[in-house]
């Protein structure tokens, strides 16, 4: 049985700074991101709100989705957000359950 990996979205806020990554650790990923613990991207523009994630069952589906993503204009990541989580609320207390 392989690990489960995960492609997600964080944002600073509502139609804000995207960023989109892939781990096969989802909650430990998204508290390092809100401990500030990645010199980078994510710490330069403060982004901690999990506000869309999506499963694979490999290592390669997770990385070619987590690419093609980033290649999406914006209006496209938006749209996918707002169909998964129209509130932009924090899913990371989801994750957790």
């Amino acid at each position: 049985m392989s690990k489960q990996l995960y492609v997600y979205i964080l944002t600073n806020k509502r139609n804000g700074t995207l960023y989109i990554g892939v781990t096969s650790n989802l909650p430990q990923r998204i508290l390092q991101h809100k401990n500030n613990q990645f010199d980078g991207f994510s710490k330069k523009y403060n982004v901690k709100q999990l506000v869309y994630f999506e499963q694979h069952d490999t290592a390669e589906s997770a990385i070619t989705r987590e690419k093609q993503i980033k290649k999406w204009n914006r209006a496209w990541k938006l749209r996918l957000i707002e169909k998964n989580n129209p509130q932009w609320k924090d899913l990371y207390d989801l994750i957790l359950q």
